[in-house]
């Protein structure tokens, strides 16, 4: 084996917060442009499943805001939302990203029962009071563009905070979003902002992206993410637009590259 040096993501840097709320460590990881923010301040990207997801998210921002003029993607800031372990997929995100205690999905495939769930009001409120604030503190931020990106659990994270809080974000982008974990409070939240659409205008943006390799999965959520879209692309005069995709050849896991280099160029459309 070569004696190297370790290599590092350039320009990012990572520190622990324990939220005020229920004082949970999470792991800070964000990634800054080389170049000068705008005017306004830099977009921002907030991360889930930073575990696993922030070094590609943050080398693919790097690349495509490196080259505007062919990309479409400007420089942001790219802010991951972690746990202090290097496994990909810690127990915690059960937790932090279930809105309520799942009524069909309490127990592993080996019988073990899964981690703790409900805790998805706790940790958006982590997120608007604290670690926002803390992020717009240390750098240049545009808080009229601000992303959100969700997978698996994170994308019903993601759905979760678009029904309950759209003003949060400026763009949501909900990866094969597990609408199968708690189908009555999730179709319940989507009939609450259907609802509020009717009644108010809200400038948000929506990408929900699957693997085709995803359709015959028995929970449906590729069916679903394609049916969500279709209904709130017929709000655009409310303020939304709305976008499905899926990617050729790509499952729930390896749909994750494609999906985040497609979420940069979404996010900086006009």
């Amino acid at each position: 084996m070569a004696d190297g040096k370790q290599m590092v993501i350039p320009r990012a840097a990572e520190w622990f917060m324990h939220s005020r709320v229920e004082s949970r460590k999470f792991r800070i990881m964000v990634s800054t442009p080389s170049e000068p923010p705008p005017p306004s301040g830099y977009p921002v990207f907030y991360v889930l499943d930073a575990n696993s997801v922030f070094g590609t998210m943050a080398e693919t921002a790097r690349l495509q805001g490196s080259c505007p003029h062919n990309t479409g993607v400007f420089p942001a800031v790219i802010v991951g939302i972690g746990y202090d372990t290097l496994d990909l997929f810690p127990a915690e995100r059960y937790y932090d990203y279930t809105p309520e205690t799942s009524p069909d999905y309490r127990f592993r495939p080996d019988g073990t029962p899964l981690p703790k769930q409900g805790g998805a009001a706790a940790f958006l409120q982590f997120i608007e009071k604290e670690l926002k604030p803390e992020i717009e503190r240390q750098y240049n931020i545009d808080p009229g563009k601000q992303t959100l990106f969700g997978h698996s659990l994170g994308g019903l994270f993601t759905l979760f905070t678009l029904f309950t809080s759209p003003g949060s974000f400026t763009c949501y982008i909900a990866g094969s979003p597990s609408f199968h974990w708690n189908k009555a409070m999730i179709s319940e939240a989507e009939e609450m902002f259907v609802n509020r659409l009717q009644q108010e205008a809200l400038d948000v943006k929506v990408l929900l992206g699957v693997g085709e390799l995803e359709q015959n999965h028995i929970s449906q959520n590729s069916k679903n993410a394609r049916r969500l879209a279709e209904r709130l692309s017929m709000f655009t005069s409310s303020g939304i637009t709305s976008s499905f995709k899926e990617f050729e050849g790509e499952g729930h896991v390896t749909v994750l590259p494609a999906l985040i280099s497609r979420a940069l160029q979404f996010a900086f459309q006009p």
